[in-house]
């Protein structure tokens, strides 16, 4: 009916309206009227109109091609002239803007398109009337005399209908039609029909039901076998109850998207929905399967035909609405679909992550800084040395005497070499990690655990080549200030002093601690943010922060002893202390000097360092990502948009009007929602008559 619409990313939150709960704020009067007489051509005792015309092509943007079909535009622009004259008055406009706001707007306007004398009901002449204008009707007609419409308008059709009743009849009306055209294919009253008998009723009646994957695969799903009733009325059924089958299915695995589940499982949670049958199991199993042996999906056979996921059911029933949470600052569209993805757009695409990783490092390394001086201080702490009593009773008493001996700025002592080393650390950790686990992940965004640890230790492994130089800078000036009275000690000194092989002194220990850490890091925070997201699979930040500080945790401190070991090797003794030559060299030297639990020394300052760095890293990185959003045609963070089921079709491409303001930010969407949630398809192209007020019934004074 419509032309292309662009998918709103606008925000809709429960505010209240001048009239009541609402799901959009009603515009202001003067700002409304100022838009309305912007559009408003017809004039008539010094009153302002919009026409048909005005309001419909104009203001909504709709029907803009030069052969438009008049007949539509003038029922579509009927919605708002309730005093059916052909003119809507500013009083008018302001109604239907006010309307636009209510919860239920997508039915009220459907009840004002068919309530064609504008009198509060529906009789059944204003039905028929609209009815009959629909593409459908002149492709497969509805018998309007039938006992279905009797059963509504009475016997002799002269019932009228209220908006309640309205609803119903309308959510009736498609089924019937359904069935009707079922008959209409079937004269003999067999019982069954063709494949493509079920194709054409599907493509005709059901067509806002389909998406291109299902369309395609329709005569593939019968396996070439007639259809019978049943079986269509069963397939219908499971197309109108898709949103109810996700459900069910989040529900049989508790809330997890990415756990395949057998027909049996999804058979033993639908029990409790007594509308879910059994048979429409049996259907929703045979259509992923047909869709994943047409190559849609990459997957084991003998996952296809037993196994689901979300992202099939996903296939057969987009997401039609998105809601993004945080504001978009920047959105770009690098290519047009994933089949597009270049070399260069996927080098574009490491190139974007790796910016983005390296401002999250920075931030997440400030945040924490004073916590990882302290942990290194006692780390380097010798208690079986023979210079004197240790320095520090525990971490506590290391940082308050910090600040007593050095002032708050040595917190911070070696933060800047920090700051050059941990942005392409955290941001080559960060983009490996995605990029290993874009490999090995499948079309439904599935990833085996193993590949997940593998991408984590890739990540951590890559890393090793920053975090080296940068370890042993820092932790040499982190401890310079134990000296008394020594010289200030600069980070180009020290690397002038190790040069280039120096710098990667002590990377086995490096390579022994960062490898574990990220491979066990990473799939834990993917799998506790996946727990902690909402029923929609959204995550919030604050989630973010605690899945990225609860993953610390274990990979934290499980890597201890390799943290101590690096750093005993990285830091210069003086006079009197134990000296090492190599990681084995230091385990059983530190062994036999200080026993077993020298190796965990510092563990508590560890992951209270590591634990709310990364998480304040992880949830600066997928912030960033929400923020200034590029499209490479690959994976997004998972939990950064709600996909919220609209009785809205917003797949669309046209910039939202900045006219459209208040409740008319829903007008397009929702008049497309007509066809979308209703299968009204209104004729698009035809003959334009050419009036000066477009149809309207009253003259120019």
């Amino acid at each position: 009916m419509f032309n292309n619409f662009c998918p709103l990313d606008w925000i809709i939150q429960p505010v209240q309206c001048q009239d009541g709960p609402s799901f959009l704020k009603r515009a202001n009067t003067d700002k409304l009227r100022e838009v309305f007489l912007k559009y408003a051509s017809y004039q008539k005792n010094d009153e302002h109109f919009m026409t048909s015309e005005d309001f419909v092509r104009k203001f909504l943007g709709l029907f803009t091609d030069v052969a438009f079909n008049d007949e539509s535009v003038r029922l579509l622009a009927g919605i708002a002239d309730t005093s059916k004259d052909g003119l809507i008055s500013f009083s008018e406009f302001q109604a239907f803007e006010g309307l636009l706001c209510t919860p239920d707007a997508l039915y009220k306007t459907a009840f004002q398109l068919f309530d064609r004398q504008g009198n509060g009901t529906v009789s059944y002449a204003d039905f028929a009337d609209v009815v009959q204008k629909t593409e459908l009707h002149s492709k497969i007609p509805f018998s309007l005399d039938s006992p279905f419409i009797k059963r509504y308008f009475g016997e002799k059709k002269q019932r009228l209908i209220n908006y309640a009743e309205f609803t119903q009849l309308l959510h009736d009306f498609h089924e019937e039609y359904a069935m009707e055209a079922f008959r209409s294919k079937d004269p003999a009253g067999s019982g069954y029909i063709s494949p493509l008998d079920f194709q054409d009723i599907m493509v005709k009646v059901k067509r806002h039901l389909l998406t291109a994957d299902v369309k395609d695969n329709l005569v593939a799903v019968t396996e070439g076998h007639k259809v019978s009733f049943p079986y269509f009325m069963a397939f219908t059924s499971l197309l109108n109850n898709m949103e109810l089958i996700k459900r069910i299915y989040l529900h049989a695995t508790q809330g997890n998207r990415t756990e395949p589940v057998t027909k049996d499982e999804l058979l033993f949670a639908a029990q409790t929905m007594s509308q879910i049958t059994p048979l429409e199991i049996d259907i929703l199993f045979q259509l992923t399967g047909a869709l994943q042996q047409s190559g849609w999906w990459r997957r084991k056979k003998v996952q296809a035909s037993s196994r689901i996921v979300y992202s099939d059911l996903s296939i057969i029933a987009p997401e039609h609405y998105t809601k993004h949470i945080t504001t978009r600052l920047a959105e770009i569209k690098a290519v047009e679909s994933p089949a597009d993805r270049s070399a260069f757009i996927q080098i574009l695409e490491s190139t974007y992550r790796f910016t983005l990783g390296s401002l999250a490092g920075a931030v997440g390394a400030t945040v924490v800084y004073p916590i990882d001086l302290v942990k290194t201080r006692m780390q380097n702490q010798r208690t079986g040395s023979f210079i004197g009593e240790v320095a520090y009773r525990n971490s506590w008493d290391c940082f308050k005497k910090v600040i007593r001996h050095e002032g708050v700025l040595g917190l911070y002592r070696g933060l800047l070499p920090q700051l050059m080393g941990v942005a392409p650390e955290k941001a080559i950790k960060l983009t490996v990690n995605d990029l290993v686990r874009d490999k090995f992940t499948d079309k439904q965004g599935v990833i085996p655990r193993w590949a997940e640890v593998l991408a984590g230790a890739c990540a951590g492994g890559s890393q090793v080549v920053f975090t080296n130089p940068l370890e042993i800078v820092k932790i040499r000036l982190q401890v310079a200030g134990e000296i008394a009275g020594g010289g200030k000690v600069r980070a180009l000194s020290v690397v002038r002093e190790l040069g280039l092989f120096g710098l990667y002194k002590g990377a086995r220990a490096c390579l022994l601690r960062d490898v574990p850490f990220s491979a066990i890091y990473f799939p834990t925070y993917a799998h506790t943010k996946a727990l902690f997201a909402d029923e929609d699979g959204y995550n919030h930040p604050l989630t973010l922060l605690a899945a990225g500080a609860i993953a610390g945790v274990p990979a934290a401190s499980l890597v201890t002893p390799a943290d101590v070991i690096k750093t005993r090797l990285q830091v210069v003794a003086r006079s009197g202390q134990t000296t090492y030559t190599g990681v084995w060299d230091a385990t059983k030297k530190i062994m036999a000097e200080e026993g077993p639990r020298a190796f965990w020394k510092g563990t508590a300052a560890r992951v209270f360092r590591s634990s709310p760095q990364f998480g304040v890293t992880l949830v600066t990185y997928e912030l960033l990502q929400r923020l200034f959003y590029v499209d490479f045609g690959g994976s997004h963070p998972t939990g950064s948009e709600v996909h919220k089921p609209k009785p809205i079709d917003t797949a669309s491409n046209v910039r939202i009007n900045p006219d459209h303001i208040g409740g008319y930010r829903a007008a397009v969407p929702l008049l497309n929602g007509i066809e979308s949630k209703f299968g009204l398809f209104l004729p698009r192209f035809g003959f334009s008559q050419q009036t000066p007020a477009s149809g309207a019934s009253k003259s120019s004074s």
